[in-house]
C-alpha cells in the first residue's frame, strides 16, 4: 500500500455546522486522533462533517487537496467514515465490495478474525461484532489516505479489538491519517495517539 509523503496531512480550520464546531485541525501524515468528549458533545457530529455527511462550512484540504474541488463520492472513498453502527443496504455481504476489492477485502477480514465463508452469506447472520469488522474491512480495503471511525472497536472484545489495533497501526506507519472516536482512554494510549476532547455543546 502506498502511503502518503511526511508533508502531507490534513488541514481544517473554520468546520461547523448549525450544531456543532467550530474545529481547527492540523494532522501530519501518519499521525492518528483520539477523539473523546461526554455523550452528546457532538463527537460524531465532528466525524460527520469531515466526511462531508453532514450540511456545513469551513475548509478541509487532505494532501493538499481541498475537498471543495471534489465530487462528494470521490471524497468519500478519500475520508471513507466507519459509524458506531454500521449500515448494510443489501442483503448479500459480498454486495457492499466492489468487485475491484473484494480480494484485498478478504485478506484483510482475515487479520481481524473474520472468516472468508462469511463473504458469501447474508448480512442478516452477522454478530454485531462481525458487521463491524467487516464495516472495518470495507473502509481499509479502500487504502485511503485519511480514515474516520466512530467507536470502531465498542462491541468488540479483546482479542478483537487489539486486531483492530494492529492493522491502525499498521496504516498510520505507511502514512495514513486515523481519526477516532473513542471512549477508552487507554486504547488513546496504546495507538500512540493525539488527543482531542470535544466539550458538551452550548444549549441552543
Amino acid at each position: 500500500m502506498a502511503g502518503v509523503t511526511s508533508t502531507d496531512g490534513l488541514r481544517v480550520a473554520g468546520l461547523r455546522s448549525a450544531l456543532a464546531g467550530p474545529f481547527d485541525l492540523d494532522l501530519e501524515g501518519g499521525a492518528i486522533l483520539a477523539v473523546s468528549g461526554p455523550s452528546g458533545a457532538g463527537k460524531t457530529l465532528f466525524l460527520r462533517l469531515l466526511a462531508d455527511l453532514d450540511p456545513g462550512e469551513g475548509m478541509v484540504v487532505l494532501n493538499g487537496e481541498n475537498r471543495q474541488d471534489m465530487p462528494a463520492p470521490l471524497w468519500r472513498r478519500r475520508a471513507p467514515y466507519v459509524a458506531a453502527e454500521s449500515g448494510w443496504w443489501a442483503p448479500g455481504v459480498d454486495d457492499h465490495f466492489p468487485l475491484g476489492d473484494r480480494e484485498s477485502a478478504r485478506a484483510i477480514a482475515g487479520r481481524l478474525g473474520v472468516a472468508e465463508a462469511l463473504f458469501g452469506g447474508p448480512v442478516a447472520r452477522l454478530s454485531t461484532g462481525e458487521r463491524q469488522r467487516l464495516a472495518l474491512t470495507r473502509a481499509l480495503a479502500l487504502n485511503a489516505p485519511l480514515l474516520l471511525l466512530d467507536e470502531p472497536t465498542g462491541p468488540l472484545d479483546p482479542d478483537s479489538t487489539a486486531k483492530v489495533e494492529a492493522l491502525l497501526l499498521e496504516r498510520a506507519a505507511a502514512g495514513t491519517i486515523v481519526v477516532l472516536v473513542t471512549h477508552e482512554e487507554a486504547q488513546g494510549t496504546r495507538l500512540h495517539a493525539r488527543t482531542l476532547r470535544i466539550a458538551n455543546r452550548a444549549p441552543a
